[in-house]
């Protein structure tokens, strides 16, 4: 998929070229920034900047993409059991910490639309780990679920950025170990 397709592809979103989009965590996310140059400077997703920096998967998703990220916000990791953060940042447990974020992202985009009509037809999406993610609507509200059964709710939707999309959540997804 090339940029051309990407900005036909943007669903839900009225985002005109070169115009501010949604606000994340405080800041406004552009088209022009990729997906980690427009985390950065969110405030509601630092945990998460600081554990694909911990993996060093930094630089994978702010390569061509198409990425769809489903970025949990700081509360998210807030409702991990005390210390997960902590230990998933230590160098010698960089693998898991790798395994459960880029259970998070899916190549391609999907916005919050073609999310929906995947939920309403009970269409999976396979992450770039591997395994297999659920969107699902549950009065009118768009949940991610996990391979354990557990559901994320999108808090943001439809965070357009130069290589992709991102979703911001509201819990950890967990991929089966």
């Amino acid at each position: 998929m090339n940029k051309d397709d990407m900005k036909s592809n943007s669903g839900s979103t009225s985002m005109a070229e070169g115009t501010d989009g949604v606000t994340v965590g405080g800041a406004k996310m552009v088209r022009e920034k990729d997906i980690v140059d427009n985390a950065v400077n969110a405030s509601n997703v630092t945990t998460l900047v600081a554990a694909v920096q911990a993996a060093g998967l930094a630089e994978t998703l702010k390569g061509d993409g198409p990425f769809t990220v489903f970025g949990p916000n700081n509360g998210a990791f807030e409702k991990l059991p005390e210390g997960t953060v902590d230990t998933l940042l230590l160098p010698e447990n960089k693998d898991q910490l790798t395994q459960i974020l880029t259970y998070h992202v899916v190549p391609g985009t999907y916005t919050s639309a073609d999310l929906r009509v995947m939920a309403q037809k009970g269409e999976k999406l396979t992450s770039v780990e591997g395994q297999m993610l659920m969107p699902v609507l549950e009065d009118n509200m768009l949940y991610i679920q996990d391979a354990k059964g557990g559901k994320s709710m999108v808090e943001t939707a439809d965070v357009i950025s130069s290589n992709g999309v991102t979703h911001v959540i509201d819990s950890v997804l967990m991929p089966k170990s």
